[in-house]
């Protein structure tokens, strides 16, 4: 799966994609990550890439020859088609497990390119020309879209076949049935007086598989009510039934 890296500052990611899955991944050659600086497709000797904003405010903006330039080169280096491209933003789609489900299948048959802007933004022409999809990892505001890219490309090498050695592990992952994750233990047995549920040393699967998916329904219910009253909607249209939250209710009273 090949991922191109758009950004003023590709020396961030050095650590990242040495490291840990991600880097394993790297070095296996199922994972393909080129990084590109967006100052070397400027034109003027200083290589700017921003300038002030039109109708004044504070802040710069990111200008959009540079990234003009930049998006169409790369997108024509890819032997597979153009790519798809995706802008990392506050404005765009919240990414959720089925988003990057959906971005690897993408990735996966025509590869990616990720635009990490800066400043207080980049030229909304760049947005209408160059651009199939804006992506947010959450309602807040980061200096950058290099940590949001680092994001994303973690999250879609967990998809890649090879990168998880276990594979039920990523079939089992928190979100991909709309739950959260059941809660895990491990050895010792006894921890400050708390020990381990006594069904997960019983040996029998079935119990164990019932007993953590009514942990992870329980878990999503208490501390993800938005999440279960999806996946109750979800059930609803499934079975053809009528609405509500049936006897188990909300777990909590606030979201998560």
């Amino acid at each position: 799966m090949r991922v191109d890296v758009l950004t003023i500052f590709p020396e961030l990611f050095g650590p990242f994609l040495g490291t840990s899955l991600v880097g394993k991944a790297v070095e296996k050659g199922l994972l393909d990550v080129r990084l590109h600086d967006l100052r070397a497709y400027t034109e003027d000797r200083h290589r700017s890439v921003d300038d002030e904003p039109y109708g004044g405010g504070g802040g710069m903006v990111m200008t959009a020859p540079p990234w003009l330039r930049a998006v169409r080169a790369v997108s024509a280096e890819h032997p597979g088609g153009r790519p798809w491209r995706v802008l990392l933003t506050p404005q765009g789609r919240r990414l959720s497990d089925g988003v990057v489900r959906e971005l690897y299948e993408r990735a996966a048959e025509r590869g990616l390119v990720l635009l990490c802007g800066r400043y207080e933004g980049i030229d909304e022409r760049v947005r209408k020309t160059v651009v199939d999809e804006e992506v947010s990892i959450g309602d807040y505001v980061l200096s950058g879209g290099e940590l949001p890219a680092m994001v994303l490309i973690e999250a879609l090498s967990r998809q890649v076949p090879g990168v998880v050695q276990q594979r039920e592990s990523v079939e089992r992952d928190s979100f991909r049935e709309g739950l959260l994750d059941h809660p895990h233990y491990t050895r010792p047995p006894v921890v400050e007086g708390l020990a381990v549920p006594p069904v997960l040393l019983s040996g029998d699967h079935a119990a164990i598989e019932r007993w953590r998916r009514e942990a992870a329904q329980k878990a999503t219910r208490e501390k993800r009510p938005d999440l279960w009253d999806a996946c109750e909607e979800k059930r609803v249209k499934a079975v053809g039934g009528r609405g509500g939250r049936g006897a188990e209710g909300r777990g909590g009273a606030n979201g998560g």
